[in-house]
């Protein structure tokens, strides 16, 4: 992390909060803060932003950043149990509080509730339509759920649970979208590769042996990968995997 991107510390004492946003966490009886710069820290937790040195402001674990207090190494050993700077501020960004104030928090959990509706949207349909649900649809479910987003956790892992209470809840009728795809082998392969696959899969659609053995059928989305992986090393590669659609829609729908 280089030098020319971080402003002096002397500068951030006389202005604490003009440019950064501070994450707080308490350990072993104490508080420690980190320096991040604005919006970096939410887009660090939810994947987008992979580069530390793009979120830390300066690289540094403190009591207080507004008064430039630096925790000392005795601190970190007593509190973490390391004095690994790195695996610390590591632990403090994503386990700790970020202060914000109560616009720009106000601001940050709508477009936070807005992203985990809008995952749970496309991961899920109607199983009795079997058509998805708009945004707002399960905005309203999350809202009779009397969901409470939390800053500290991506966006991603959230839905994953809205869609768990839905489901428990049964709130709306929704189930996980399902893709359809197409397995195409050679013959040879296609009745050892299909044992393989049997519980990757969730329902067999058609299956026809010819010069090659062709399978189409539904499975989870978190499959496709795992499912090609497998495909792949027992035929050495010949073996194919086309994604025909990624829910299950009735004839004559338009796909968008």
């Amino acid at each position: 992390m280089g030098p020319q991107h971080r402003p002096c510390l002397h500068a951030m004492v006389f202005h604490p909060l003009t440019n950064v946003s501070i994450v707080r966490y308490r350990k072993g009886g104490k508080r420690f803060e980190i320096a991040c710069y604005k919006n970096k820290v939410m887009e660090w937790r939810n994947g987008v932003e992979k580069d530390l040195s793009e979120v830390m402001q300066i690289d540094n674990v403190f009591l207080n950043v507004s008064k430039g207090q630096a925790a000392n190494k005795d601190d970190l050993i007593k509190c973490f149990k390391t004095e690994d700077r790195n695996a610390i501020i590591l632990e403090i960004l994503k386990k700790g509080e970020l202060q914000v104030g109560e616009k720009e928090r106000s601001t940050m959990l709508e477009g936070m509730y807005r992203d985990i509706a809008t995952t749970v949207a496309e991961k899920c349909v109607n199983p009795e339509t079997k058509r998805p649900y708009t945004v707002t649809m399960i905005e309203k479910a999350m809202a009779d759920l009397h969901l409470s987003v939390n800053p500290s956790r991506s966006a991603k892992s959230q839905a994953l649970d809205v869609i768990k209470q839905l489901l428990e809840k049964k709130t709306i009728p929704i189930a996980r979208a399902q893709m359809r795809i197409r397995i195409i082998v050679p013959s040879k392969d296609g009745k050892r590769i299909k044992d393989k696959l049997m519980t990757m899969v969730a329902s067999k659609e058609d299956e026809d042996l010819d010069e090659n053995y062709e399978w189409t059928c539904l499975i989870d989305p978190g499959q496709f990968r795992p499912i090609n992986e497998l495909l792949q090393s027992e035929t050495k590669g010949k073996g194919q995997l086309e994604m025909l659609s990624l829910t299950e829609m009735k004839q004559g729908d338009e796909v968008f």
